[in-house]
């Protein structure tokens, strides 16, 4: 049954999810009477899961973050522990509660189920090209975001690897044509500021940063050289899947850490009026707006400026 008011983009969207819950269902092996062709089900398996993964855990925890009736998991936990997979003991934070173990037999149980979940999940990533198992990633943490508590934060910042810098041009030319309607202008200008920096940098005095978690890249900043006393920050991108985590505050205070330590004096930047976002960052940093000229570089009229920060 449907909302009486659902319009037809709601009904669209609400058959799309459905759609697509249908076919991920099937294409995991969710609605077989074994999971992976074992003797657990799937609520009994990411039970398992957890009891593996966690410490200190109660039985109200888990029916909390799992969302599940307390009886059904009641008859779960007591199957176990009649197999010998659980056992339980006072907890020391709350002696009204039992904490649960996994036994030696409950590992045991586990692993070939984890195992086989690593292999199945392997296999389908290698039926996709690189790229996509990158875009397929980043599309899963994009719908958790959306449908979680909030975007994760467990990512980190490396050195670049072979093909970063072609990522770097292509997430901006993509994000920037759909969020500010720039033309292929702005990604030329981005192609020759990265490929010059891949082409020659003297790493004591110039970097660039990439952001990333689960492998896929969330982000990334370049600090190059101007003169002996002046460095440039450059090409500052956070993909939207990642905003609102403190990354682009954190990729700027890189730069400006490395730029002190390397013997700058100043860093100067320039931006335009319409990435909010970053400026707020900038501005954050210690950075002050120096001055401002209108343009039409990349089609749009917008007002370009130039940021500095003393060191």
């Amino acid at each position: 049954m449907t909302a009486p008011d659902a319009s037809p983009s709601t009904e669209a969207r609400i058959a799309a999810i459905r759609r697509f819950s249908r076919f991920y269902t099937s294409v995991i092996g969710a609605l077989r009477e074994g999971l992976l062709d074992s003797r657990f089900s799937l609520t009994e398996a990411r039970v398992l899961f957890e009891l593996a993964n966690r410490n200190e855990v109660t039985a109200s925890m888990l029916g909390r973050d799992l969302n599940l009736d307390a009886g059904y998991l009641s008859r779960i936990l007591q199957r176990f522990a009649q197999e010998r997979l659980v056992e339980r003991a006072v907890s020391e934070a709350d002696r009204r509660q039992s904490t649960l173990t996994l036994t030696a037999a409950g590992r045991v149980a586990f692993a070939p189920l984890d195992a086989r979940s690593r292999q199945q999940v392997g296999a389908l990533l290698a039926r996709l090209p690189e790229p996509a198992q990158s875009e397929l990633v980043g599309a899963m943490a994009r719908i958790e975001a959306l449908l979680g508590s909030g975007p994760r934060a467990d990512w980190r910042l490396r050195d670049p690897q072979s093909g970063d810098i072609g990522w770097v041009v292509a997430r901006h030319g993509v994000l920037y044509a759909q969020e500010y309607d720039f033309d292929a202008r702005f990604e030329a200008l981005v192609a020759r500021v990265a490929g010059g920096f891949l082409g020659s940098h003297d790493p004591a005095r110039e970097r660039c940063w990439i952001a990333e978690r689960d492998g896929v890249n969330l982000g990334s900043v370049f600090l190059v050289r101007a003169d002996d006393e002046l460095a440039k920050l450059r090409l500052l991108l956070v993909e939207p899947t990642a905003r609102g985590l403190g990354l682009g505050k954190r990729l700027v205070a890189e730069c400006t850490g490395f730029a002190r330590a390397a013997g700058y004096r100043r860093i100067t930047l320039w931006t335009n009026d319409v990435l909010l976002a970053a400026r707020g960052i900038y501005q954050a940093a210690g950075f002050r707006l120096v001055a401002r000229k209108p343009h039409s570089d990349f089609g749009p009229p917008c007002m370009g400026e130039d940021w500095e920060l003393t060191l």
